[in-house]
């Protein structure tokens, strides 16, 4: 074994040296030879002066045993060895002087500085390598970190200590085991490999693979993990975990489970403590109580406040069996109670909304889940089949996932294409739209009531155009059109031939067409006025 030692290096300084005077082609080859002999016996001896021996300190018996080798001795009782700044102890030890090396046996315990102190069962160590191998029962402590394995390779060049099967960290707040492990002494650094478990009284970390810091408490992912808490569930392949600050960023297919709530994101940053988090780059969030879906660019959660604010492409989706309703806007924000239930959902500037039965248009609306009201503000439009309609403010109830009523508020407005590219229309105060299985078939207007309606027989044919007022109607339509109107409380309505009426009185004050504002399906919500 020692002139495999020897031959190994050299190897290693004949390859140096050619490497160094290679270019040199004059030399005679005689004193090409000297040189490298020279170089190798200089390099030897310098190697020689640099290898210190392992010194016993102390034994309570010492004896030459002929049959562990030529130059081994039997070392009995309470000892003590050194070597470069260690100090060794141990029951009992074979020391191989000629090769450096020890085998020790019970008690172990080796002293490498003032914090760092290893004990075990067996230990061989080998002085010219300056390796030690402690065997069963292991524990390495370093100030409040321990770590026990029943194996471990201590490499004193790199002051690394390394186990393969199995072992456990602990300090003051923090439990780890994994199969494999690499614990860099200098650095405080600890590295975990396959099947790693890091138990804290918050939490519990599963990881493929980890890196953990003693100074500073910070774990690093470098592959599939689970952080599960009685709060929430994150899962990550990469990021990182400041155990004291309790702040953390995850990234690729980071995902976020929140009682009945999932998120998924490219990348996550969270502040336990501050109840404040980040998302970034496709973010999904999903509500399974309320049916409904987030998706958006950019997120931020705020636990304390009790809201969560979702932008850059952002789209509010609201599902159910039969069909599901797609909102964007500039910006979703929903507020939240102390149990995280979702109390109300906003959409604000450039607000679109598209499902097949209703679209429509505003700057902003809310959804209160305890009424289950939808509110629309500043210039909204909606449209049901051939119907347009418009107010100051519109308010749509929903029941059992379907919308049941729909309220106009101040200047309420409907138009509806004639077969005869005209216009029906009804105007007045305040409407109510009574829907059922989603389709609109009867409205009530209310104040200041004014229509224009195109009346066809029933080939389709013109029969004349009916202008009137009241202060109440109500509207009937059937198959996507008017059928019938009502006048209640002062009618006055004149029915005009086409010819006789007057072009000018055929469109109501305050009237729109705005059909190419339409969404036409979940895409075209996103379409820039």
């Amino acid at each position: 074994m020692h002139n495999m030692h020897l031959f190994v290096l050299y190897r290693s300084l004949f390859s140096i040296f050619v490497n160094r005077f290679k270019g040199i082609m004059s030399f005679p080859l005689v004193k090409i030879k000297i040189i490298i002999i020279s170089l190798l016996l200089f390099q030897f001896q310098t190697y020689a002066q640099q290898i210190k021996k392992i010194k016993l300190v102390q034994a309570n018996s010492i004896e030459f045993d002929k049959s562990m080798g030529n130059d081994a001795n039997r070392i009995k009782g309470n000892a003590i060895f050194s070597h470069e700044n260690i100090l060794m102890y141990c029951d009992s030890a074979y020391l191989y002087q000629d090769r450096n090396d020890i085998e020790a046996f019970g008690n172990i315990h080796i002293n490498v500085n003032d914090t760092l102190d290893m004990y075990s069962d067996k230990l061989v160590y080998t002085g010219n390598t300056r390796m030690a191998r402690l065997i069963d029962n292991v524990k390495l402590i370093d100030k409040q970190t321990v770590l026990t394995t029943n194996l471990l390779i201590f490499d004193r060049n790199e002051n690394t200590a390394t186990y393969y099967n199995r072992g456990k960290i602990t300090d003051t707040a923090n439990v780890l085991v994994s199969i494999k492990g690499y614990y860099y002494t200098n650095s405080k650094k600890l590295f975990f490999k396959d099947s790693v478990v890091l138990t804290n009284p918050k939490y519990t970390v599963y990881s493929d693979t980890l890196l953990y810091n003693t100074y500073t408490d910070v774990a690093t992912f470098l592959g599939p993990t689970n952080i599960i808490s009685k709060e929430n569930t994150i899962h990550c392949e990469n990021g990182w975990y400041d155990t004291k600050k309790d702040i953390s960023s995850f990234s690729k297919k980071s995902v976020f489970h929140n009682k009945d709530k999932v998120l998924f994101s490219d990348s996550l940053y969270y502040d336990r403590k501050q109840g404040f988090g980040k998302a970034f780059r496709k973010i999904t969030i999903c509500d399974s109580i309320k049916k409904m879906i987030t998706r958006g660019n950019y997120a931020e959660y705020f636990e304390n406040k009790g809201y969560s604010i979702v932008t850059d492409s952002a789209v509010g989706i609201f599902y159910d069996d039969k069909d599901s309703l797609f909102i964007h806007a500039d910006t979703l924000k929903a507020t939240f109670d102390s149990t995280q239930n979702t109390k109300s959902t906003f959409a604000y500037h450039h607000t679109r909304f598209y499902r097949k039965d209703i679209q429509g248009i505003c700057d902003s609306l809310v959804y209160n889940n305890s009424d289950s009201l939808i509110t629309l503000f500043k210039n909204p439009v909606i449209w049901t089949d051939s119907n347009q309609l418009f107010a100051d403010t519109i308010i749509i109830k929903i029941t059992d996932n379907q919308i049941s009523r729909i309220f106009f508020n101040n200047m309420a407005f409907i138009i509806s294409l004639d077969d005869s590219l005209k216009f029906n229309q009804v105007k007045g105060k305040k409407m109510t739209g009574f829907l059922q299985d989603n389709k609109l078939y009867k409205v009530i207007v209310k104040g200041n009531s004014e229509t224009v309606y195109y009346v066809r027989d029933e080939d389709g044919s013109l029969i004349g155009i009916n202008k009137g007022i009241s202060h109440d109607l109500i509207i009937y339509i059937n198959d996507k059109k008017i059928t019938s109107i009502t006048y209640i409380n002062n009618p006055n309505a004149t029915l005009y031939p086409e010819k006789e009426a007057n072009p000018a009185e055929l469109q109501l004050k305050n009237f729109k067409w705005i059909i190419e504002q339409r969404p036409l399906n979940k895409t075209d919500i996103f379409r820039i006025k």
